[in-house]
């Protein structure tokens, strides 16, 4: 594998994905042991060569003997495609350049609701907020739960009513919305941060919902079982809840409103 010399990655480093996979561009041998360092501590010499807000939005790669700064997606791609020369003439071609650079963006927009660290607010630059992305991220894990909640909701039956096709996208909808209200009116500034981080936990709950899906494709379990899978489920949801509001600092009100909602919805279903 070709290490890619006289480079340097630009990372957050208060962003643990970031962290992690430069990381692993150092271990790989893709960049040399000298090839990352966070913006946050970006020398001065680096201040000519480097937009610092786009830095921040989108990972840079400097050239240290040019000054040549690539952001984002190219980035990646440069590091990529010394270390494997297959990938030159696809991580050249321009739709797949696009294609990839809004993935790229829709993950690092959102890059701080989905792994959360704990933010250095103090820095004088921070990322860039696009309500676009954080609308988008809103959807797209709204669309993923509703639709791994109904297809496990089969597997509850005799324990729970199955409900209609639409309900665990109107239940998880809902949630949204009650959350959204009640944020708004507690910790208006932080909004779309909770709201992120709440629907990044729901997302996980259902991924974690999916060895179950799979294993009852071959072996028949009681409800009971997928119950109890489900309230265990929950409950490291309900951990991860108190984890994620404490780092925003949101106090216990959210957690408390977050159990109501779903106790009221069970009751409701139960009825």
């Amino acid at each position: 594998m070709k290490t890619l010399n006289n480079h340097i990655i630009l990372y957050d480093a208060e962003c643990p994905m970031c962290s992690l996979y430069t990381k692993a561009f150092i271990n790989t041998g893709m960049l040399d042991s000298n090839g990352r360092q966070p913006y946050q501590t970006m020398p001065d010499s680096f201040c000519p060569l480097v937009d610092r807000q786009r830095a921040v939005n989108e990972i840079a790669l400097v050239n240290t003997q040019t000054g040549e700064v690539n952001y984002g997606i190219v980035s990646l791609f440069k590091v990529i495609a010394n270390a494997f020369p297959v990938f030159k003439g696809l991580f050249s071609w321009k739709p797949f350049i696009w294609f990839m650079s809004k993935g790229y963006s829709f993950i690092s927009y959102n890059r701080r609701v989905i792994v959360p660290g704990n933010a250095d607010d103090d820095f004088e630059v921070q990322p860039t907020f696009r309500l676009i992305y954080r609308l988008a991220y809103l959807l797209f894990s709204w669309l993923v739960v509703g639709f791994i909640l109904t297809a496990y909701a089969p597997l509850l039956k005799g324990m729970v009513p199955v409900g209609n096709e639409y309900r665990e996208y109107l239940i998880c909808g809902v949630q949204i919305v009650f959350q959204g209200i009640i944020i708004s009116m507690y910790a208006a500034r932080k909004k779309w941060d909770y709201l992120g981080n709440m629907m990044t936990i729901s997302l996980a709950g259902a991924l974690l919902l999916l060895p179950a899906l799979l294993l009852a494709q071959f072996v028949a379990l009681p409800a009971i079982a997928y119950t109890l899978y489900f309230l265990g489920v929950a409950g490291l949801m309900f951990l991860e809840h108190i984890r994620r509001t404490k780092i925003l600092a949101l106090g216990w009100l959210m957690t408390i409103t977050w159990i109501l909602y779903r106790l009221g919805i069970l009751v409701l279903i139960l009825k």
